[in-house]
């Protein structure tokens, strides 16, 4: 049965309801995070309470003083890396390895050549099995870099696909590493 047009448009109004609501939640979080450091509390007993590793809490809301300059490090996350970086990893499971690699700095284009990533995401396969879904990406800012880690499920098992950006929004890193086990 087709939409009509009223449904459609209350459809839409639901998910821009929905995306607020995430980014009022996300706000609050960070706000409760805060106030736990502020009190005292480590970062292990934070990410317990989140579900992840204490260095996955401080990756995603911690303030790092740079080495370099004794100022808080950047926290502005290239916009859209999430969705950047579900695309390319969508992307790589597709096969696609030329649009995958696109985006790619001059350092990564000139190391990982659209062949060499088949060849990594055949040995991803043969570890893990066949490509499932992915979970919800996690944004960080590391350094000079916006790093997005995404929880990929295979047949056989996890992995995390991590794929940072450099301030243009270039692929600087992307890697496929056994998903991490909470201590």
């Amino acid at each position: 049965m087709p939409e009509t047009p009223g449904a459609a448009g209350d459809a839409l109004a639901r998910v821009a309801a929905a995306a607020e609501a995430v980014r009022r939640a996300d706000d609050h979080l960070r706000a409760a995070v805060e106030a736990a450091r502020i009190s005292g509390r480590t970062w292990q007993e934070i990410g317990d309470a989140l579900g992840i590793t204490r260095q996955a809490a401080f990756q995603r809301f911690g303030r790092p003083i740079d080495p370099r300059t004794g100022t808080p490090m950047s926290t502005n996350v290239l916009p859209q890396a999430a969705d950047l970086a579900v695309a390319l990893l969508a992307e790589l499971a597709a096969g696609d390895w030329e649009a995958a690699s696109r985006d790619f700095d001059d350092a990564m284009r000139s190391s990982v050549t659209p062949d060499r990533l088949a060849s990594v995401w055949a040995r991803v396969i043969g570890t893990v099995g066949a490509y499932e879904r992915m979970d919800r990406p996690v944004v960080h800012q590391a350094g000079d870099h916006t790093v997005v880690d995404v929880p990929m499920f295979f047949e056989a098992g996890d992995v995390t696909g991590r794929v940072a950006y450099d301030r243009d929004g270039k692929v600087a890193g992307l890697y496929v590493t056994p998903a991490e086990v909470k201590r």
